[in-house]
């Protein structure tokens, strides 16, 4: 509530800004000129004009707004020209070099003929370049001749001035016809994917070792070396038993050496066969792998006593089964596992599945699905649900709603495991009528409401009726009509500026 108090607030300060104002007029006894106005769409600009009818002979002073459709903020530099055409081909123009302020120009128009007239108003500049025209616009004879009375408004309507809209978060949009398909609208719930959570337990007793092991939260690659597992020793509490292994290693090393020297000086003297030679290599390499097994086991042994790592123990390597977040770790260096214990629980959250939670009643349409999109928290519009995955086929007795599964793309991370959101399952019947973005919708004391702009600085509330919706469209049933231009963006600010007495009918001195 404070937050629109202070845009409403703002809204009153650029309403009651001062304008540029010319200086007074001489009073004169002919009657003052009825002031017309126009409002003209281009691909590029919208043109609102503010002007005293038109007298032969006599000034009117233009006001023309212009407004650059990329981003509704107004025309900042640039000539403007209004050329005025005659019966029988006859033209004059006349121009400013620059806008009074930006987005206002002011050009002052003083007609040589009467009769109808078409009125180009053309904009050139560095960065857009625009003509609006205006058919037959009259051009009276005589000052006698021009109304004097204000049109009678064809309905009520709010005033939003220019410089209201430019200063605002402000669009507006042309009410379109298109086809949008029927939909359920239902809760659903995110879950891992199948093979995307997976609980990484040690392969065997050992203690745990490595340098940073990944805390909870971390992300992780596929196959990265998450922790180490030194396993224990055969026997150890027994140092003096693998002292003597060692020693009992080396003995028989050595002797395997000096037999082989041996059999070595008998092969070459043809006093051995040769295979007395292999026999010796044999055992010695078998001799020299049981030392390099003694010595292995003494370090693993001195490792675990010190709760220490030690460099070039041989180690089990776990690693991430595929890329994902850790949601659970009861690892820690040092610490001593058992086979089969936890240390780590990974789950992919970039890959999610989207369970949507139907009721029963509509199983018979859900045959029919063409797509899914999903609501998240947040976000403005909905996103594609992606590929579907399943539709269940066993009824929950307790909840009595059975699963549709989609698979969505997750890598921003807006939505988190076990999180609710809501899904619209499309189905493949569909009903053509009026679109507007749900930006478009107010809710004016719980009924939608759109504004559509009437002219340039002129907007009518509409009651409205929804229907269908669909990536961020909504159906009109009734109340609007296409072709209409609603408020897109900014239409909460005219409510506010409708339920205001301070901000003015009309502000404009130019």
């Amino acid at each position: 509530m404070t937050r629109s108090f202070f845009v409403f607030f703002a809204l009153c300060l650029v309403a009651c800004s001062p304008k540029p104002v010319t200086a007074p007029a001489a009073k004169s006894s002919a009657p003052e000129r009825r002031v017309e106005n126009a409002t003209l769409w281009s691909l590029k600009t919208e043109l609102f004009l503010e002007y005293p009818v038109l007298v032969q002979d006599q000034e009117s002073r233009f006001a023309i707004h212009l407004t650059q459709l990329s981003d509704f903020k107004p025309v900042a530099a640039g000539r403007c020209e209004v050329r005025v055409t005659y019966a029988g081909g006859i033209s004059e123009t006349f121009s400013t070099d620059a806008p009074a302020k930006a987005g206002i120009f002011g050009v002052t128009v003083k007609p040589s003929h009467a009769g109808d007239a078409r009125v180009e108003i053309r904009l050139t500049s560095a960065a857009i370049s625009d003509v609006q025209t205006l058919e037959r616009i009259p051009v009276f004879a005589t000052l006698n001749d021009a109304p004097i009375e204000a049109k009678a408004p064809s309905e009520e309507t709010i005033r939003f001035l220019k410089e209201q809209q430019w200063a605002m978060d402000f669009a507006t949009n042309l009410t379109q016809t298109a086809s949008l398909r029927d939909s359920l609208r239902v809760p659903a719930e995110v879950t891992p994917r199948s093979g995307g959570e997976a609980e990484i337990t040690a392969p065997l007793a050992g203690r745990l070792t490595g340098e940073s092991l990944p805390a909870l939260g971390a992300r992780v690659q596929q196959g990265q070396v998450l922790a180490s597992l030194i396993p224990p020793t055969s026997v150890p509490s027994d140092r003096a038993g693998l002292d003597l292994a060692r020693a009992e290693a080396e003995a028989a090393l050595d002797y395997a050496r000096r037999d082989k020297e041996r059999a070595t000086r008998l092969v070459t003297a043809g006093a051995a066969p040769a295979k007395r030679l292999d026999e010796t290599v044999t055992a010695e390499r078998t001799v020299t792998a049981r030392l390099h097994a003694a010595e292995e086991r003494i370090r693993q042994f001195e490792s675990s006593r010190a709760a220490e790592g030690a460099a070039g123990l041989t180690a089990f390597a776990i690693r991430a089964p595929f890329s994902g977040t850790i949601v659970e770790t009861k690892a820690s260096a040092g610490a001593t596992m058992k086979g089969g214990e936890m240390l780590f629980r990974i789950v992919d959250t970039e890959r999610v599945y989207v369970s949507a939670i139907v009721p029963e009643a509509q199983y018979p349409d859900i045959r029919n699905l063409t797509g899914a999109e999903i609501e998240i928290p947040g976000l403005a519009r909905p996103r594609p649900a992606g590929k579907m995955i399943s539709i269940g086929k066993v009824v929950d007795p307790a909840t009595r709603t059975f699963p549709v599964v989609y698979e969505f793309a997750n890598s921003d991370g807006r939505i988190a495991i076990n999180q609710t959101v809501t899904i619209r399952l499309f189905l493949s019947s569909s009903r053509r009528g009026a679109i507007v973005p749900e930006g478009a919708l107010v809710d004016d004391g719980g009924r939608p409401v759109v504004f559509v702009q009437v002219e340039g600085e002129a907007f009518a509330r509409r009651p409205v009726e929804t229907g269908l919706r669909q990536t961020g469209l909504v159906q009109i049933t009734s109340g609007l009509k296409a072709g209409e231009r609603v408020v897109t963006r900014g239409a909460y600010l005219i409510r506010l500026a409708a339920m205001s007495s301070q901000i003015p009918a009309h502000g404009h001195v130019h």
